[in-house]
């Protein structure tokens, strides 16, 4: 057998390549948008994908089944209970497909969302299983959040009380040794409490994994159903597109690049400015209205925090990191970019009329400040778990993916700082409200961590 877990730091997703080699048929488990590197992989190994198998219509990232279908000539296989818009083939619980000497169970788990379905890996006829493919279903540390499909017709306690019978009967009675792989790891907003480790055993799980060790039914709902991080606003979008007969990602195609005056006419028809370099490149000088969102962070996720789906959107990148940004946008269905700034450096340098420059407060300047200044503004764009193990005296909490709709209560008059835990975060939320007029936004260089460590040090 030929086992490969893909794993995609920035939206915290894992795929997966399981291929026999005595036939030399594949399948790809829940994969990215954009498939050159399976693509690739099976090549090298001598595999051929026949399958693309998802364990149920993700939320938090546009699934590449299509792309993958068209390029490999494969079959999208999900639940006998989804109802795509497109070709595919479902399977029942319990059903068993053979590639060869491996072979794959698929066992309804429902819960996380209707259509969930965990996948048992079995390396030969007659062994133990070798693994599962759980999803979102079972995490590392933690389980499927049940409370995501709330504005479409499924209240958080029903699918809570399918997830407790999925884990009790399809996946806590497999062998304590079985290997257990999911969907999703650490920084994922599909869970509260996911490890950084990608793979676990059931057995391991069983002992440590707080959901699973809830005494009872009401215990667990209650447990799973609380606490929950903000979903980013576009996880309903990406669970309705993944139904949908869409159009496919080409992802070696670069976006048209446009000059100053091409890019700021649309701008001046409703598009969004997205600059995805450094916060401290941002800082130094940015076109007006501009977003800062890194590359070098949750660039998607964020971009989907903030930025509607119909928008057109004009990136702002380093020079070579266009692709780049256009692809990772599309992992999340943001298929809507209209082209690039060309040549950004000389572009801020030659209309420095147009040109803003962010301000980025030390810990001791923002303690200057907030001592000196009446009515300061102080916003924690943290998530609520965060946020309550401590926060800057006078801040109200409004995490960054609820910042688009809460704008409203804040003034956009008063001198406002913004902090997150590094930095990251706060320069997003702080270039979102300079773009929704705030006159004097400020975020903390380093943030709650920088704060905490300079009161400590004081």
């Amino acid at each position: 057998m030929k086992f490969i877990q893909y794993y995609l730091d920035c939206l915290s997703h894992a795929s997966y390549l399981i291929g026999d080699e005595t036939t030399g048929r594949a399948v790809v488990v829940d994969p990215q948008r954009d498939i050159a590197e399976y693509l690739a992989d099976a090549a090298e190994l001598g595999l051929r994908i026949e399958l693309v198998i998802e364990t149920h219509f993700h939320a938090d990232f546009v699934s590449g089944h299509l792309e993958l279908a068209d390029a490999a000539g494969a079959t999208i296989v999900y639940s006998s209970v989804a109802a795509p818009e497109f070709d595919f083939m479902g399977v029942e619980d319990g059903q068993r497909i053979s590639l060869g000497e491996v072979s794959l169970e698929f066992r309804h788990t429902p819960g996380h969302t209707p259509e969930s379905m965990s996948i048992v890996v079995y390396e030969h006829p007659g062994a133990a299983p070798y693994g599962v493919l759980t999803g979102d279903t079972l995490f590392i540390g933690d389980v499927g959040r049940p409370d995501l499909l709330a504005s479409i017709g499924f209240t958080a306690t029903e699918l809570a009380e399918s997830l407790y019978t999925s884990l009790h009967e399809q996946l806590m009675p497999l062998p304590d040794a079985t290997r257990v792989y999911p969907a999703h790891g650490a920084g994922s907003a599909c869970g509260k409490n996911l490890s950084a480790d990608l793979s676990s055993t059931i057995g391991d799980q069983k002992r440590t994994n707080y959901a699973l060790r809830a005494p009872d039914k009401q215990t667990f709902i209650d447990l799973v159903t609380e606490g929950q991080p903000p979903a980013p606003g576009y996880f309903v979008y990406d669970a309705i597109l993944n139904r949908k007969d869409r159009a496919l990602l080409h992802e070696a195609e670069l976006p048209p690049a446009m000059d100053y005056r091409q890019a700021t006419a649309a701008l001046a028809r409703g598009a969004m400015l997205i600059d995805g370099r450094s916060p401290e490149e941002f800082a130094q000088g940015h076109l007006r209205g501009a977003i800062n969102i890194g590359l070098a962070g949750r660039y998607a996720e964020f971009a989907g925090s903030v930025v509607r789906p119909d928008t057109d959107i004009v990136l702002v990148t380093a020079p070579g990191q266009e692709l780049e940004g256009k692809n990772r946008l599309a992992r999340i269905g943001f298929d809507r970019v209209i082209g690039y700034l060309a040549d950004p450096e000389r572009t801020i340098f030659e209309h420095r009329d147009d040109v803003r420059v962010a301000s980025r407060l030390t810990a001791a300047d923002f303690g200057q400040r907030a001592a000196q200044i009446d009515g300061l503004q102080i916003v924690d764009v943290r998530n609520r778990g965060e946020a309550a193990a401590g926060m800057i005296p006078g801040a109200v909490n409004i995490p960054v993916r609820q910042l688009p709709d809460r704008v409203g209560e804040l003034d956009p008059n008063a001198p406002t700082v913004v902090y997150c835990a590094g930095g990251y975060r706060s320069s997003v939320a702080a270039s979102l409200l300079r773009q929704r007029g705030f006159a004097d936004v400020s975020d903390i260089v380093g943030g709650y961590t920088a704060w905490t460590d300079a009161t400590q040090n004081a």
